[in-house]
C-alpha cells in the first residue's frame, strides 16, 4: 500500500488545533461539572481577560490525576486557583495541591474560591516564583503541571522530571500554542516563546524515561508519563 501523505499546511500564523464544533459538542457532555464556584471563576477569567485552562482541559486534568491516584502535585504557575480546583478534587482529603503564583492577589483569589469549593484545606498556595518555590520543595511529586511564561517551559522540565515518581505525570498547558508550533513562521507576540515550546516539546519526546502525548483539546496539554522499571 502507498504511503499516506500528510495534507499541506498553507502556512497561515496560527492554526486552531481543534475544531470549535468538535469542542462545543464536548462542552455539552460536561453539564455535570456544573458548580456555582466554577461558573464564577470562568466569568471572572472571561472579564478580564485572564487566560485559563477552561473545563474540557480542567476534566482532563481531574481523570489524569485520578487515573494514577495522585495525591501530592506540583503546579509550576497556579493564576487564581483554577487548575488546581481540579487537580484538588482529584487529590482528595488527604492529598495536597502545591500551588504557585507571583501574584498575591491571585492568592487571595484562589483562597476565597477554593474555600467556598471545600478544597483550600488540600490546597498550600505560595506566592512568589514557582521555581523558586520548587527547588526549596522536598520529594518526589505525583505530578509536576507547568504553566508559567512560555519561554521558561525547557527549564521548568528540566527542574521536574527528576521530581517526579515513578508512574508520576509531568503535564503541561500551551505545548501547541494557537498552532504556531505547526507554521514555519508564527506571528509571535512574545518573542521566542514558540521556540522554547519547540524545544520543550522536542526534549520531553526524545526523554527515554518519559511516554508522552499531546492532547490538541483548546491550546494543547501534553503529558508525560515517568516509566516504571
Amino acid at each position: 500500500m502507498a504511503d499516506v501523505q500528510a495534507p499541506t499546511v498553507l502556512n497561515p500564523s496560527v492554526l486552531i488545533p481543534v475544531n470549535p464544533a468538535i469542542e462545543n459538542y464536548l462542552h455539552g457532555l460536561l453539564r455535570r461539572t456544573d458548580h456555582a464556584v466554577l461558573s464564577d471563576m470562568e466569568a471572572l477569567a472571561q472579564k478580564n481577560n485572564f487566560p485559563i485552562i477552561g473545563r474540557l482541559v480542567g476534566v482532563f486534568l481531574e481523570t489524569q490525576a485520578r487515573m494514577i491516584n495522585a495525591e501530592r502535585v506540583f503546579e509550576f504557575g497556579s493564576g487564581y486557583g483554577y487548575s488546581a480546583y481540579w487537580f484538588a478534587k482529584a487529590v482528595g482529603a488527604t492529598g495536597q495541591v502545591i500551588c504557585t503564583d507571583a501574584d498575591f492577589l491571585n492568592q487571595q483569589q484562589a483562597q476565597r474560591y477554593l474555600t467556598a469549593a471545600n478544597l483550600w484545606d488540600r490546597v498550600d498556595f505560595q506566592a512568589g516564583m514557582a521555581q523558586d518555590i520548587f527547588a526549596q520543595t522536598e520529594g518526589l511529586f505525583d505530578i509536576c503541571y507547568n504553566d508559567v511564561d512560555k519561554g521558561d517551559y525547557p527549564a521548568v522540565w528540566a527542574m521536574a522530571k527528576d521530581r517526579i515518581r515513578p508512574g508520576g505525570l509531568y503535564i503541561a498547558d500551551n505545548v501547541l500554542w494557537r498552532g504556531r508550533v505547526a507554521v514555519k513562521k508564527p506571528a509571535d507576540i512574545f518573542p521566542g516563546w514558540t521556540e522554547a515550546i519547540i524545544e520543550h516539546n522536542e526534549l520531553i519526546f526524545n526523554d527515554p524515561d518519559f511516554d508522552a502525548f499531546i492532547n490538541p483539546i483548546r491550546d494543547g496539554v501534553i503529558v508525560a508519563r515517568k516509566k516504571t522499571r
